[in-house]
């Protein structure tokens, strides 16, 4: 039977909006550096065929799950999953589920935001030549510098922080639409851009050799469990976006068409983000293999300054990571709105400053972490490293297999069957094979490796 239930937040005015919406959603700071980093780590087109793999056997039928189960509760992931959970006769306990979810998405806003701030920091800093002539060291320098001085870097979080909640004000229609109608449309732009600059630098054929050349050597159980870590984290699943994103698609579009889009669209981007950065990289003596806040805070803006109109480059860089780390926000805090609104009787708007106000307290913590708390830690972790590693390496993976658990073994086949709409029923038994045996397996594998115990 299908559901009749429909969100009061409203819904997706199109396919193609809520596309954008869950792409801009997926997409965020590790596409820029991660997937690139990894691709040219682990063996190049070799592992991109194994992400591939993992995308299709894990990341789109966890992604179906999940907007499966948004649309079906059409509320937010708290209440949906203990509407589904009573529907389904089981515990209402499954709730912490969603619960847990909104909680992460929070925790992760929180030092998101702050990282979100440096990309705007670094925006202005490129176009003002802050970085000409500056050696490798200097550019550390610079960096240990600014995330030195608490004071500067609260004014770009707070900055973001509230870029982000007027969009989420604003609701679904008028808000979240209206940011990825332009915001996901400008990434793709800034990156073909910087992809054609890229063809320029004299070392295109050795950034593409970089990351897709075949090396199957490369290829061990450390690249498998890597790109299956990367399938899931890459999609924003496990963290209750995509099921309130889910609650907001109309019945009449297609869950299994429109996941494998928009993963493929998220794996796209990170493709072409090491397209335009691994040149960059090589045409100026840089270590290629430096990941995270190293290659995008400390080695790139060496390579911008080094090079002929640079500055545009540099700026340009800077403000495609902030719409990637924005689309990514507005998503993340959307769950907690929704909770406030639901189960509160709060409206929208207060919802979203309440909870947009407690998430940027919270990233006081993310931003002492770098200076006047830098020597306090817990289990050799600063305040940053253990939200990190709570929330990517617990949270989420947890997360992920409880909801594999519940919408392969709880959830009856003629509630979710439905919602899928599939033209046969051989289609839907893939995806029940998948999400009742190799999600579990795989989320179980992910949080092992994530504590240390694989």
């Amino acid at each position: 039977m299908t559901t009749q239930r429909q969100s009061i937040h409203g819904q997706w005015s199109s396919r193609w909006m809520y596309i954008l919406a869950a792409t801009g959603a997926a997409v965020g700071l590790g596409n820029i550096w991660k997937f690139p980093y990894l691709t040219g780590e682990h063996g190049g087109s070799a592992f991109v065929l194994v992400y591939l793999l993992c995308v299709a056997l894990l990341g789109i039928p966890m992604m179906m799950a999940e907007v499966m189960l948004g649309r079906r509760g059409r509320q937010n992931p708290v209440n949906t999953m203990r509407t589904l959970a009573k529907e389904a006769n089981t515990s209402r306990h499954w709730q912490l589920i969603g619960l847990a979810g909104t909680l992460a998405g929070v925790l992760i806003l929180s030092y998101y935001s702050v990282i979100g701030g440096w990309t705007l920091a670094y925006a202005f800093r490129s176009g003002t030549g802050a970085f000409n002539g500056a050696t490798a060291e200097q550019a550390s320098s610079l960096f240990s510098q600014f995330v030195g001085e608490p004071l500067g870097v609260l004014g770009w979080h707070t900055l973001f922080m509230v870029m982000t909640m007027v969009v989420v004000a604003r609701g679904v229609r008028y808000g979240l639409e209206r940011a990825v109608k332009y915001l996901m449309p400008a990434l793709f732009i800034l990156l073909v851009v910087l992809v054609g600059y890229a063809t320029t630098t004299g070392y295109f054929l050795e950034g593409l050799a970089f990351m897709f050349a075949p090396d199957f050597s490369k290829l061990t159980g450390t690249s498998m469990l890597a790109a299956m870590g990367q399938a899931f984290f890459s999609l924003s699943l496990g963290m209750g976006t995509i099921m309130i994103y889910g609650s907001y698609v109309p019945q009449e579009i297609s869950i299994a068409r429109t996941s494998i889009v928009i993963a493929l669209a998220d794996t796209l981007i990170a493709i072409l983000a090491g397209i335009a950065i691994f040149p960059i990289v090589f045409a100026n003596g840089l270590e290629p293999k430096a990941a995270g806040p190293g290659l995008i805070f400390e080695t790139l803006p060496v390579a911008f300054a080094q090079m002929p109109g640079g500055h545009l480059i540099g700026v340009l860089f800077f403000v495609l990571l902030m719409v990637a780390a924005w689309t990514s926000s507005i998503s993340l805090i959307e769950p907690a709105v929704t909770v406030l609104v639901e189960n509160f009787g709060m409206t929208r708007l207060k919802a979203s400053w309440l909870s947009g106000l407690t998430t940027w307290a919270l990233g006081f913590g993310t931003i002492f972490s770098f200076n006047v708390w830098a020597d306090y830690r817990l289990f050799q972790k600063n305040f940053f490293e253990l939200l990190d590693f709570l929330t990517a390496n617990i949270m989420l993976p947890l997360g992920g297999l409880f909801l594999a658990i519940f919408a392969g073994w709880l959830m009856a086949k003629e509630a979710s069957q439905p919602e899928f709409a599939m033209r046969t029923t051989l289609g839907f038994q893939i995806w029940h094979l998948l999400i009742r045996y190799i999600a579990p397996v795989a989320m179980l594998m992910i949080f092992f490796v994530a504590v240390g115990l694989l």
